[in-house]
């Protein structure tokens, strides 16, 4: 009676293994060396190991969007991690960026191990990616080219496998590449990996610890000696496109996927880029929110992460501003010169500070009683509680000080499904929730919960008490951006699930159905304000290797209308 042949745990049949058969893995045409020459392997990946890959942008988009634009079934085109413009949009395109060697987006550390690497003659170095064989070889080429790394193997995930194979999952396809590598390259003592994705480096771990485990009991045929493994966590440095490129990127990836619906054989539908405007306010630049954070004085032991740092508005609506409340503040890009003139704490939980206009006959708009900033919240607290202030105490004048202010907009965009019945004003709101809306016609008419206030120099005003009803403001998103309760629609706060850290997450190629964190970004005429205390990233956690350091706001001129 004849013996089967093994099968190995990914159930495809073994066969003997050679550097023909392997070089069909790599996307380039290079001799690789003897088998009895290598004892160690190195494979490294690509995207935010090696290379910090921009990401959707957290201060830009609403966290599904941050989700969608990285599914593949979601686009025809396939998405953020398959369309190579976004890749190629890196920094200042490829065409600038390749004579300057994309620096600045390398994790240096981790090309200072390749170029080791490289020097060891017994060493077979890898560059292993999800990224489609299809569309980004001669790119993921030119990008290490630049940098002069030279690796023996650069395997991208083929359409289907040398044998045959269609994988479910960038990880499948890693796994039947590893396994031809290891079989290969029989000799080899020993394989280090770099990679960023936990749940990728559990899926490296889990493998080879299954892989040993079969060659001790015999189990695979052609057998060899079980492999000393490493599986290294590289933290990530997270880093964004220039916020106008990245808008026109994804606008060219809606229009593509419209134009490629009736083509595509799928259900799916017509996209558009729509706004949502979370506030109205006075915006303040970054300089001066570092400035009026140190008029905090917070109690002795508070608690990492206890308290949100803000200090980024005066609030004049909790909405989209109607055209009368813009034409009393000048219109969005106006100009307002503004003294700290009291600080106040409120129970433990709410720091502000008092303002009022310079020069004092200056004319303003603000839905509050008294011009206020909002310094800070400690977790559970409310902006909107900061109206129960009313002991304020004198700034001294040592510490007193002025600083302009420019009328914007809290937008973020989202990506969404094409509705032709819907107005400009329905689509600022991502949930059809009449309660959340101030229509047109009621343009002018003040709706919060709190008495509204147009006040002068002269400290006299004119008080609105809107009756209570169906149509009120409920949320309490005053001017924090979100993240806490009483802010249903919040665009910050919080870190997302999955990469051990407190930013936002990425999902690359195969990894869906995970939130993602959610920022927004402030825009006037100005262009986009670096609102780091609002939506920035909370540092990295996890992880056993030291990254590279990430990129902050922008300050470019971002227009906030016809995308």
């Amino acid at each position: 009676m004849s013996t089967p042949r093994a099968v190995n745990p990914f159930g495809r049949k073994m066969s003997s293994r050679t550097l023909t058969g392997l070089k069909r893995w790599s996307c380039q045409n290079k001799e690789l060396p003897a088998v009895s020459q290598i004892k160690s392997i190195h494979v490294y990946d690509f995207d935010n190991t090696l290379f910090n890959t921009p990401l959707p942008n957290p201060k830009l988009w609403n966290g599904r969007t941050i989700g969608i634009l990285q599914e593949v079934q979601f686009f025809v085109s396939g998405g953020w991690w398959h369309d190579s413009r976004i890749l190629a949009a890196t920094g200042a395109g490829v065409e600038k960026e390749e004579g300057r060697a994309w620096e600045g987006w390398w994790n240096e550390q981790i090309v200072s191990l390749v170029e080791l690497s490289m020097e060891q003659r017994d060493v077979l170095t890898v560059l292993l990616t999800g990224r489609s064989e299809n569309s980004f070889p001669n790119l993921i080429k030119r990008i290490v080219g630049s940098k002069k790394l030279d690796f023996d193997i650069v395997s991208l995930k083929p359409e289907v496998g040398p044998n045959d194979q269609r994988f479910q999952s960038t990880m499948k396809f890693k796994h039947a590449f590893l396994e031809d590598l290891m079989f290969t390259y029989k000799d080899a003592e020993d394989i280090r990996i770099y990679e960023d994705r936990p749940k990728h480096v559990k899926g490296f771990r889990d493998f080879f610890t299954q892989f040993n485990k079969a060659q001790m009991d015999g189990e695979q045929l052609p057998a060899r000696k079980p492999i000393s493994t490493e599986v290294i966590q590289v933290v990530d440095g997270t880093m964004t496109l220039d916020p106008v490129v990245e808008v026109a990127e994804v606008q060219r990836m809606v229009n593509d996927h419209n134009i490629g619906l009736p083509r595509s054989g799928t259900n799916a539908t017509r996209l558009q880029i729509k706004r949502t405007i979370f506030y109205t306010g006075y915006l303040i630049d970054p300089a001066t929110t570092e400035k009026l954070l140190n008029l905090i004085q917070l109690p002795p032991s508070t608690p990492d992460g206890e308290i949100k740092f803000l200090a980024n508005n005066l609030l004049i609506t909790p909405r989209p501003a109607p055209k009368s409340i813009l034409k009393k503040v000048g219109g969005i890009g106006a100009k307002m010169t503004w003294e700290v003139i009291g600080t106040a704490v409120l129970e433990n939980k709410i720091w502000a500070a008092l303002l009022k206009p310079i020069p004092e006959t200056a004319k303003f708009y603000t839905e509050n009683r008294q011009p206020i900033v909002v310094l800070a919240l400690r977790r559970g607290a409310r902006p909107m509680d900061a109206a129960r202030i009313h002991n304020w105490q004198p700034v001294p004048k040592d510490k007193s000080y002025c600083f302009e202010t420019t009328v914007g907009e809290k937008v973020l965009l989202r990506v969404e499904t094409e509705n032709p019945e819907e107005t400009e004003w329905d689509s600022l709101f991502p949930t059809k929730n009449p309660k959340r809306k101030h229509p047109p016609e009621l343009e002018g008419t003040p709706t919060g919960p709190n008495v509204v206030a147009e006040v002068n120099a002269n400290n006299t005003h004119r008080q609105y008490y809107p009756p209570r009803g169906r149509g009120g403001y409920r949320g309490g998103r005053g001017g924090t951006g979100g993240g806490y309760r009483g802010n249903p629609r919040g665009g910050g706060g919080g870190g997302g699930r999955g990469r051990g850290r407190g930013g936002y997450q990425y999902r690359s190629l195969d990894d869906v159905g995970e939130r993602s964190y959610s920022g927004g970004y402030q825009n006037s005429l100005q262009g986009y304000g670096n609102d780091e205390h609002q939506a920035g990233y909370h540092g990295h956690g996890g992880g056993s290797y030291p990254g590279h350091g990430g990129q902050g706001g922008y300050n470019g001129g971002l227009p906030y209308n016809g995308y």
